[in-house]
């Protein structure tokens, strides 16, 4: 923890209270993680109408995610952070009073915008506090609310589920969200970290500045491959016939995560970012192919920890990464532009890759997700950098980033 010893009380602060709203906002989300597919499917959706539903999830994040990109940069980072909570609170109790699955897709639509809110809400608040000399040690250290919330989330809605029924589930989810909005409300906004532009036009021509472009392709890539996981994994397990509670997939997903996050974060700044993002791309490969040959408990429990350690390592280090490539006035836009790949991939995973499902089984659709991972160490480690030979430099962890501000 020497990089919060130094920092001011009230920076400290803002830092904690953060923390447990970011614990409370991840903790709601995942509790549906693995039980929303298994609602569906009680509901009578088929496996392709259970991925149109989920993947409806990034209509939410494509259509919101401009705009509150900007809104965090031109307005409020804290604003942007409150309606990510609120998106949270309210989608669990529209799945408790809807039935159709046509309703269904608008309530996760809803849903979806909390994460294109909280990322560059969070994120971005937690970028603008950290200095830059500690800033991936920071941002490590706060992403953890993703691991814990995402091992305590699965397990508290999975065991509601099981042992109450799916109104527990979705009261508990809810309530989280609502506590968050109360923490929210109490964290202090740095002050000149807003654009003094009110308006920008130049919203999306900014995807194709060579500093966010790679970024974004590469998160397209594994938002494919993360769509096919979130999505079918349940589905996977129980086509399978294993005995084996699809939450502690999860569980063991978010220790590995919470394992790899400080010490990933802390040597960042020591050794660079771009090492750690291509062992990110690593990881995902080798947990898609894991799941493709899954057979057993064990299998599926390695899977979730090798997918751990990609997670935890790749969002909080392109989030660093773009911290370190872009002014406080422009961070919100950015980091909102550099996740749409992210958010793409999600978008098509579900329905696409569902109806794909139907015809050649679950197994097939990890082993064609892998491929896209490794697809994904390619483009980074050739289109990192100004050209190829930096590139390689750079994601080998052996040259500087020349995009990064001094």
């Amino acid at each position: 923890m020497n990089a919060f010893s130094t920092l001011d009380a009230q920076p400290r602060r803002n830092l904690q209270i953060l923390f447990v709203t970011g614990l409370l906002f991840w903790s709601s989300l995942a509790s549906l993680l693995p039980t929303l597919p298994l609602y569906i499917g009680d509901l009578g959706g088929t496996p392709q109408q259970i991925g149109i539903v989920m993947g409806s999830f990034a209509i939410g994040l494509l259509l919101m995610r401009p705009w509150l990109a900007q809104l965090a940069d031109q307005r409020s980072r804290k604003i942007v952070l409150l309606i990510a909570l609120g998106a949270v609170a309210i989608a669990p109790l529209g799945y408790l009073v809807v039935k159709s699955l046509w309703l269904l897709m608008l309530i996760r639509a809803v849903h979806g915008i909390s994460i294109a809110a909280y990322s560059s809400g969070y994120t971005t608040l937690v970028a603008d506090i950290a200095p830059a000399k500690n800033r991936g040690e920071i941002i490590g250290y706060m992403s953890l609310v993703n691991p814990i919330g995402m091992a305590l989330g699965p397990a508290l809605g999975g065991y509601l589920q099981t042992g109450i029924g799916y109104t527990a589930l979705f009261l508990l989810s809810a309530g989280l969200g609502m506590l968050g909005i109360l923490c929210a409300c109490l964290v202090s906004q740095p002050q000149n970290t807003l654009a003094k532009s009110q308006t920008d036009n130049r919203f999306w021509q900014l995807l194709g500045t060579p500093k966010i472009r790679t970024l974004a392709i590469v998160l397209l890539l594994i938002g494919l491959a993360f769509g096919t996981l979130s999505t079918f994994v349940p589905l996977y397990i129980k086509s399978l016939g294993v005995d084996f509670n699809v939450g502690l997939f999860y569980t063991a997903a978010a220790i590995a995560s919470f394992l790899v996050r400080i010490p990933a974060g802390k040597a960042s700044d020591r050794y660079g970012r771009g090492l750690f993002i291509t062992l990110s791309l690593i990881f995902y490969t080798a947990s898609m192919l894991l799941l493709w040959l899954a057979n057993s408990p064990t299998a599926f429990l390695i899977a979730g920890l090798v997918e751990g350690l990609g997670g935890g390592i790749l969002i909080p280090m392109i989030a660093t990464v773009v911290a370190d490539r872009t002014l406080p006035q422009e961070r919100g836009r950015m980091f909102g532009l550099c996740m749409v790949g992210f958010d793409v991939g999600i978008a098509i995973a579900g329905p696409v890759l569902g109806a794909i499902a139907q015809q050649v089984g679950y197994r097939q659709l990890f082993g064609f997700a892998a491929s896209l991972a490794a697809i994904a160490i390619v483009v980074f480690c050739t289109q990192s950098s100004k050209d190829i030979s930096h590139s390689i430099r750079y994601a080998l962890g052996k040259g500087k980033d020349v995009y990064a501000l001094r």
